[in-house]
């Protein structure tokens, strides 16, 4: 049965409450921590951390890979009455001196090797830097521990720093009520039991990431959290742990079709998930083939306002490049440059309304006030609204779909181009396994079109071929001025493909 779609939102360390006692919560990779070990793990976290930090609302950050304390800390945290800031583990001492500074972080937690690379100036003052291990043996779990938060659901429970397109990450600031009607809304419509085992491959600094935790626990069931080297380690994890659900983005989608999944690794999947980009159509027919019981959820997400769209998979076959419709506890909005909503098929901007809007971004009320302005008219909740600066378009039957970022179309010779067609086209040559398009400058064009491309693994003289074949597919102002042939693409901390790094390599 579907989670109940309850909209009265709670503290959020209150969603380790519903796992039976001797549920399995947590998979870690020396042992197993129950749900009632769960709820002991996290009061006695908590009160360590209030003891450490008695300042209501101080940001306490983490720095460190996946383990049981990054998995408790944002419970513990709220508990507390702090406000949880995770670090990304993959960043560099430079990006983590800059979160620590902007969060004001007055605890940075971390594991050794990590904090042995920070410098004292990386670390200002008075932010105290503690190694993961002297707070294992500093917690007494025999102890009485700190019970469920009884505090106001709106407020600021987490910052989630964000990597951004351009200039340095800013934080979003998250309440308890953004992270349980998240929760709570996921569970629903993903329709988790008590018996899914999720495993979490994605960094839980990243939302949809953090997500998975708090999704898997309201429904009572177990997540496994992985810091995955290849993406045989992934096929691997779901062979031993009987993985129900897995979330990817599609750059992570793209290497694990590329794997042969022995049958173990298949046969308890129920369902995928995935967003941080659009699946091509390619792309979802490989994973409908390779995972032939499994329901494909494709959905689109923003930091500010955590989720906004999925696809039911029942629709993903006849409308596989669909954005889908609003999720539980969101209004979802079409806004044209007239100001008011489109008709169908007509394009606009994405505008988010409802109680998953994010509290804005931490002390920048300047970005705030660009991103986060008063809903449209027509809006039913009203209030606050995140204005995505996504452009998509409704179809009659109510379908979103994605056409590109405004700040993203590619305008050359007067005419405006999205990338999303452009790479669509190159990749459903079958010739290249992932492609960018960027719009580079041009004195005579305005932009040139440049094509960022990884080949196929079994393209044959993909190099002498891709030309021709978009040559016959795209029109003329559509066609790449030049293409660039990549071995691998650039991540981002948050594994998708980095676009401003290509950018800037195109520009340099």
């Amino acid at each position: 049965m579907p989670i109940a779609l309850d909209p009265v939102a709670k503290p959020v360390d209150h969603l380790a409450e519903f796992g039976a006692d001797d549920a399995p919560a947590l998979i870690l990779r020396d042992r197993t921590l129950t749900y009632q070990d769960l709820r002991q793990g996290i009061a006695a976290l908590a009160a360590w951390l209030q003891a450490k930090v008695p300042q209501e609302g101080a940001r306490v950050a983490s720095w460190a890979a996946k383990g049981e304390l990054t998995c408790l800390l944002p419970l513990a945290a709220a508990r507390a009455g702090l406000v949880y800031v995770p670090i990304n583990p993959l960043l560099k001492h430079a990006q983590v001196a800059h979160i620590l500074a902007d969060s004001g972080a007055v605890l940075l937690i971390g594991n050794a090797a990590r904090l042995a690379t920070l410098a004292d100036d990386d670390v200002p003052e008075p932010c105290e830097v503690v190694e993961e291990q002297a707070i294992r043996a500093a917690i007494d779990r025999q102890a009485p521990g700190l019970p469920p938060s009884v505090r106001d659901p709106g407020e600021l429970a987490a910052l989630l720093y964000t990597s951004g397109s351009t200039g340095r990450p800013k934080g979003v600031m998250l309440s308890h009520a953004n992270l349980w009607l998240g929760a709570v809304s996921v569970a629903h419509y993903l329709e988790l039991e008590a018996d899914d085992v999720v495993l979490a491959v994605l960094p839980l600094s990243f939302d949809y990431g953090q997500n998975q935790l708090l999704s898997i626990w309201r429904a009572g069931g177990c997540a496994v959290p992985l810091d995955y080297l290849t993406p045989r380690d992934v096929i691997k994890a779901c062979a031993r742990h009987g993985v129900t659900t897995l979330a990817a983005v599609p750059p992570l989608w793209v290497q694990l079709v590329e794997q042969p999944w022995p049958d173990e690794a298949v046969a308890a999947m129920r369902r995928l998930t995935n967003s941080g980009g659009a699946l091509t159509v390619d792309l979802v027919t490989r994973l409908r083939a390779l995972f032939p019981a499994a329901r494909l959820f494709p959905m689109y997400g923003l930091t500010e306002a955590f989720r906004s769209t999925y696809l039911d998979p029942a629709l993903v076959g006849s409308h596989p490049t669909s954005m889908g419709r609003a999720i539980p506890f969101a209004e979802v909005q079409v806004i044209g440059d007239h100001g008011g909503e489109t008709q169908a098929n007509e394009e606009g901007e994405l505008v988010h309304c409802g109680p998953l809007v994010a509290l804005g971004y931490w002390q920048d009320p300047q970005r705030t006030a660009e991103r986060f302005r008063p809903a449209p008219p027509s809006s039913t909740y009203g209030g606050t609204a995140v204005w995505s600066g996504d452009r998509v378009r409704r179809d009659g039957e109510g379908l979103l779909y994605f056409v590109g970022r405004r700040d993203a179309m590619i305008k050359s010779a007067g005419n405006r181009i999205s990338p999303q067609e452009v790479e669509d086209a190159a990749r459903a040559t079958g010739l290249v396994a992932e492609a960018v398009a960027i719009g580079v400058p041009d004195a005579r064009l305005g932009q040139a079109v440049h094509l960022v491309v990884r080949a196929a693994p079994a393209a044959v003289d993909a190099e002498e071929a891709l030309p021709a074949v978009l040559a016959r597919e795209l029109p003329n102002f559509m066609r790449p001025q030049q293409i660039h042939w990549r071995a691998a693409m650039p991540l981002n901390p948050n594994g998708k493909i980095d676009r401003a790094a290509l950018e800037a390599d195109l520009r340099a």
